[in-house]
């Protein structure tokens, strides 16, 4: 019996081969019926996010079990064997088990330390165990993954540092005003970038978005979306007066915003502080702003600079994490060794079962004047004599798996 993954991910595969063997939660449930079909395979989960594919399964032959993954994906999806090869990877046994505990803890994900994938795991796991297609050895493997992914957000800051650009000016904007809460914040222009950074705002518990852009049409739109108000390209004073953050990512050949319009709508609001972030390129924000009093000026490369700090960050509470992983997997390790002998443990426990049945009877035959208490008192110690003597082989029998690596 094997543990068996094939995969592809982030790391081995451009989106558009990805996004061809990337299954919906509703082709899930036919996909691991198709899978349980083949003759070799036991236990199976889909794991499918923009990000990777991974088929997990229990095989009981390794090499013929490669080969049916492969071929279920290839008939599945639709992709020829010979296209799917140079994207695949094949783990086996120990690599399995370190592979779903490192992807269940954000080690394997694009963005190191991200949340959202331990979720995108256990939907997985719940899926296959709600369609039948786990068993014992997936049901403990996959729910041991979630308890390590925990462990390791709990034990390590692995999450703590901001390491996207939208996210960093948010944390930035917290060392400015220490609660964002009740706060304006307005955004110039449409950047996808800029847009994704407001929303960031937004969960913060910003309370309201103002809307600037050129095309005032397309500046009611994004107001909309974001339950905001738009207001003229012209009136960029009036806005800088009202919010406390600006977020500009407008694309223009010049600055949008000179130390001039600033200065005049610093007076109006009476030197309050304000912070303005700057993630256009070329810069929509004259870099004299921020010799502004109370002018907090942040541009793309700042936040590139903060990202790439808290990035270095994560990578040193990655290596604690890796010490959490290495710990768990070998717990897994002797449990499914263990596992692996129980069925030679129970078969050697019935043999002195029968033998010892046999022989009770035969003796308590011959001593047919023992009475009904003397004659328990034998068929115990016939009990606890066989327990003794099939303790140490027991024992030695688990131990001389986890030694071979006994569930190969």
């Amino acid at each position: 019996m094997h543990l068996l993954t094939v995969g592809l991910s982030h790391k081995t595969a451009p989106v558009e081969i990805r996004e061809k063997l990337s299954f919906s939660k509703d082709e899930v449930e036919v996909a691991l019926e198709k899978l349980l079909s083949c003759s070799t395979v036991s236990e199976a989960v889909i794991v499918s996010t923009c990000n990777r594919t991974e088929i997990y399964t229990v095989v009981q032959e390794e090499e013929k079990g490669k080969d049916e993954v492969v071929d279920f994906l290839s008939r599945n999806r639709g992709v020829k064997r010979e296209e799917l090869f140079p994207y695949l990877y094949f783990l086996l046994d120990r690599g399995v088990v370190h592979h779903l505990f490192g992807v269940a803890s954000s080690l394997d994900s694009m963005v190191l330390g991200e949340a959202q994938i331990l979720n995108q795991v256990k939907e997985a796991y719940s899926l296959a165990f709600e369609a039948g297609a786990t068993g014992a050895i997936f049901n403990r493997l996959f729910r041991t993954s979630f308890s390590v992914g925990k462990r390791v957000r709990t034990e390590t800051a692995i999450g703590e540092s901001a390491v996207s650009v939208s996210y960093a000016a948010v944390q930035l904007a917290k060392t400015v005003f220490e609660e964002l809460e009740g706060r304006e914040a307005m955004i110039i222009g449409a950047g996808e970038m800029g847009e994704l950074t407001v929303k960031h705002l937004l969960a913060a518990g910003v309370r309201k978005v103002l809307v600037a852009n050129r095309t005032f049409e397309r500046a009611q739109e994004l107001a909309r979306e974001f339950g905001g108000e738009a207001i003229p390209f012209d009136r960029l004073v009036e806005g800088l007066v009202r919010a406390d953050i600006v977020v500009s990512s407008t694309g223009a050949p010049t600055y949008v915003l000179g130390r001039e319009k600033i200065s005049e709508a610093m007076k109006a609001r009476r030197n309050r502080p304000i912070f303005l972030i700057d993630i256009a390129v070329p810069r929509d924000i004259h870099p004299d702003a921020g010799k502004i009093y109370n002018v907090f000026l942040y541009d793309i490369d700042d936040l590139e600079k903060v990202v790439e700090a808290n990035r270095r960050e994560r990578e040193k509470e990655a290596k604690k994490a890796e010490k959490i992983i290495e710990e768990e997997v070998e717990d897994f390790l002797d449990w499914l060794c263990t596992l692996e002998v129980v069925p030679t443990v129970k078969s050697l426990r019935a043999w002195a079962e029968q033998i010892k049945e046999s022989e009770v009877s035969e003796a308590l035959s011959k001593l047919s004047h023992l009475s009904e208490e003397e004659k328990n008192a034998v068929r115990a110690l016939a009990h606890t004599l066989i327990n003794k003597i099939l303790h140490q082989p027991t024992v030695r029998l688990k131990e001389c798996a986890k030694r071979k690596d006994g569930y190969n």
